[in-house]
């Protein structure tokens, strides 16, 4: 393999990114293989391994390594207290949904691992976990790449609306979750 072309580093960024669970790369990479700069299949099978094994090494952190690793989340109690919750309404189902949710897909595993949770369930499940969360996420934007292209041109022409989209977005979702700590309190 070519390491000076766009498709070899296309697979290592997918790999690495993936391993932190990023929706943007398997993104990324549908719409790369829908304009044949990269494989589909060989670019969604490395993103789903990668994902697989950095939910397990977070597992593996939390369950073996845990006086090292707490210091890093005592700011995060609330967070580690959701995923905690989380993880026991939905049960196995948390494995799956917590793939979807920034910001919970990584402490769920790490919730998982400080419990008493078994490592090799939590392997057997987090493997069709990860391999849906790639497909769900990668086919999607494959599928919508027309689109995505068409919307990436609109906002090339128009630079001022992505500043604009983005600090709507980042202010509902403040307003969302201000208005969802309330209900809770």
């Amino acid at each position: 393999m070519d390491f000076s072309t766009l498709e070899a580093w296309g697979y290592l960024a997918v790999a690495f990114f993936s391993f932190g669970g990023s929706f943007v790369i398997i993104a990324a990479a549908g719409v790369f293989s829908y304009l044949g700069h990269m494989n589909l299949p060989l670019a969604l099978a490395i993103g789903a391994l990668a994902n697989f094994l950095g939910d397990n090494f977070l597992f593996y952190l939390a369950r073996y390594q845990r006086k090292e690793v707490m210091p890093y989340f005592r700011k995060h109690r609330r967070k580690l207290a959701l995923a905690h919750l989380i993880m026991r309404r939905y049960g196995v189902w948390a494995i799956f949904v917590q793939k979807f949710i920034y910001g919970v897909k990584t402490l769920i595993p790490l919730v998982m691992g400080m419990g008493k949770y078994p490592f090799g369930k939590f392997i057997f499940y987090n493997l069709f976990a990860s391999i849906l969360f790639v497909c769900v996420i990668g086919l999607s934007a494959y599928y919508a790449s027309e689109t995505i292209i068409a919307l990436y041109e609109f906002v090339k022409a128009k630079p001022w609306i992505a500043p604009l989209f983005l600090m709507t977005v980042v202010v509902g979702i403040w307003q969302w979750l201000k208005r969802y700590e309330k209900i809770r309190n």
